[in-house]
């Protein structure tokens, strides 16, 4: 895992901030590097969603996991299991989709979009 050049607490702080952000708005702009570092852990919320939706039994454990992930947020989780889950229920994986968009105007530096796919 990349540290860009943050402490620990705040690493996790930003992935979880643009986690959130992702599943609420379904597309957001970053740096390609955090893009990439991104989409493993949206794809195994996402992953965890469907287990909560196919397995009814799981779901209360599910939904409570997921609201850890997510600090709280019961929007999102609610996003996640009604919505998401149902729509890539036949999909293995590969929820996310990382476009290039090219360099910001101040330093330079490679942004991306990074978006859930629609299927």
């Amino acid at each position: 895992m990349r540290k860009f050049n943050r402490l620990t607490k705040h690493r996790l702080a930003m992935f979880r901030t643009m986690s959130n952000q992702l599943i609420q708005y379904g597309q957001i702009e970053t740096t390609v590097e955090k893009a990439k570092e991104l989409r493993p852990i949206v794809e195994k919320l996402i992953t965890k969603a469907k287990i909560g939706y196919l397995e009814k039994d799981k779901n209360l454990q599910i939904r409570r996991l997921l609201l850890s992930r997510l600090h709280n947020n019961e929007k999102n989780t609610d996003i996640l299991i009604n919505e998401l889950a149902p729509r890539f229920e036949k999909r293995a994986g590969g929820y996310i989709r990382i476009i290039k968009s090219g360099f910001r105007s101040g330093d330079k530096g490679n942004t991306a979009y990074i978006q859930i796919i629609k299927n």
